[in-house]
């Protein structure tokens, strides 16, 4: 696989606390990393303004919004995002909220990604939550219901990522956080795979965050997420 396509699937997480930290880890991925994700920490620290400024000089930016609302309230922030020039947007895949974004989204190139089931939940955790599925039962079925409403990819654990890849065919994304390095601390993640596994499951994208933006040496740490993607 070239070396410029492998590049475009790894996703680093700027899961970092202003956005003059999120500046440097950018400087500091410079050449190695193309595409970023900027989620509820950075945006509320002037990160959706960075994201604008990212994706005009041709920076990949993944949005990680996890939209949920009423139909016209998630098309007419959909629509807005579509002017930011961003690539991928999440909402959470519930059918009519996935349906309202399509259909504002349409004739862009916007990619729409629903989410699953958070990688943070475990079996119990959705009991509590008044769930009646396991979280494996739960994505599938969410699967199905985004490649219906006509989503461009899907959020999964990278362990679902087989199994989901089945449901949505080869064409659209899946893209898995959670991604930790052999040897690596797990963190908040409940349900993990390496980078190697990932790819190997069907993952188009991996988000890694923690491993990268938290090491000594950001740039050798996505180096190595990189050789050990392109050796999968």
């Amino acid at each position: 696989m070239a070396a410029d396509a492998v590049r475009d699937r790894l996703i680093v997480g700027l899961d970092l606390p202003t956005l003059a930290e999120a500046q440097k880890a950018v400087r500091d991925l410079e050449g190695t990393v193309s595409f970023y994700k900027i989620g509820y920490q950075l945006a509320f620290a002037g990160g959706l303004d960075f994201a604008r400024e990212l994706a005009s000089g041709g920076t990949k930016v993944f949005l990680d919004m996890k939209l949920l609302d009423i139909d016209n309230t998630v098309a007419k922030g959909v629509e807005n995002i579509v002017k930011m020039g961003v690539s991928m947007l999440t909402l959470h895949a519930y059918p009519k909220a996935m349906k309202a974004a399509v259909d504002a989204a349409r004739g862009s190139q916007l990619c729409l990604l629903g989410v699953t089931v958070l990688t943070s939940m475990d079996e119990q955790d959705l009991m509590d939550a008044g769930y009646e599925y396991d979280p494996h039962t739960l994505v599938l079925r969410r699967c199905e219901q985004a490649l219906a409403a006509g989503m461009g990819g899907i959020v999964c654990a990278a362990s679902e990522a087989a199994a989901v890849r089945k449901v949505v065919g080869p064409e659209m994304a899946v893209v898995t956080p959670g991604i930790r390095p052999a040897g690596s601390d797990h963190g908040d993640q409940k349900r993990v795979v390496t980078p190697a596994d990932a790819i190997r499951a069907g993952a188009s994208h991996l988000v890694v965050a923690r491993p990268i933006v938290a090491a000594a040496d950001r740039k050798a740490a996505a180096e190595a997420i990189l050789a050990e993607m392109r050796a999968a």
